[in-house]
């Protein structure tokens, strides 16, 4: 079965991007030195969303019972019940049995197993489509959005980026405009979810590449000069109506990426 890698040349730092995703095989093993990917459509038939509804915690079902409209409360609770299933190949556990605890911030992470070795993940899902990250040993973040191009982006980054990336931005013809400000925002987005830090670490504390075309990078971070070594920065491309970004620790690894067999 054909696998999508990312191949890192450590000598320039760049990367070649994927182009296609595939199927997973039918027993997942993901070492150290691997970075799993996954999309999904959480566009699913009614059957299959009470399927999921039944493998998903109290919390879980309480938090889906808040959604004012029907569709959002239906794409939570496929995007939870997907992550509770790959969860459970990967650790050959029952869905079910899986127990979530949550960081400072919101992050999610496994209380089941414990360890250096551990398994971690990260999810993102925005109109309809679910991306989800797994790793063992790093922290790991990813970010998903659907392109828009009927807002002002230019006021918005005016106000999360930074002078320079704004400066970048505005300098950009219109026509490539909002996708360089989703790559921006959902790499930044990838990284602060990385840290589990959530809105406490500001988006204009740090700076990325987003030039449609160029290479995805982590520049630099206010903070601490030497970080920004410290993490890989990838862009993904789960649909071309989306834009959407890995941060991981490290750069020695290989990326798999799997699309989701339907449920």
């Amino acid at each position: 079965m054909m696998e999508s890698m990312l191949v890192i040349d450590h000598s320039e730092q760049t990367m070649t991007p994927f182009a296609f995703w595939s199927y997973p095989p039918e027993i997942l093993n993901l070492s150290q030195d691997e970075i799993h990917i996954w999309r999904a459509s959480l566009d699913v038939e009614p059957s299959w969303v009470q399927d999921l509804q039944q493998i998903l915690s109290p919390d879980e079902q309480a938090r889906a019972a808040r959604f004012h409209f029907e569709k959002d409360r239906e794409h939570y609770i496929v995007a939870r019940g997907l992550l509770r299933i790959i969860l459970g190949r990967y650790l050959e556990m029952e869905p079910h049995e899986l127990s979530f605890s949550y960081g400072p911030y919101g992050k999610p992470g496994l209380t089941t197993l414990l360890g250096h070795n551990v398994l971690n993940f990260n999810m993102s899902h925005s109109h309809g489509l679910a991306i989800y990250g797994f790793t063992r040993g790093r922290k790991i973040g990813v970010d998903l959005e659907r392109i828009h191009t009927d807002f002002a982006c230019e006021q918005i980054a005016k106000r999360f980026f930074t002078p320079n990336e704004f400066a970048i931005l505005h300098a950009l013809p219109a026509e490539m405009k909002h996708e360089a400000f989703f790559n921006c925002w959902t790499r930044k987005e990838a990284y602060i979810k990385a840290r589990g830090q959530g809105l406490s670490f500001s988006l204009n504390q740090f700076e990325v590449s987003f030039t449609p075309g160029e290479p995805a990078k982590l520049l630099n971070i206010a903070e601490d000069p030497y970080e920004a070594a410290r993490w890989s920065l990838v862009e993904l491309e789960p649909d071309p109506c989306f834009a959407a970004a890995l941060a991981v620790e490290g750069h020695d690894w290989q990326l798999s990426c799997w699309h989701w067999l339907e449920y």
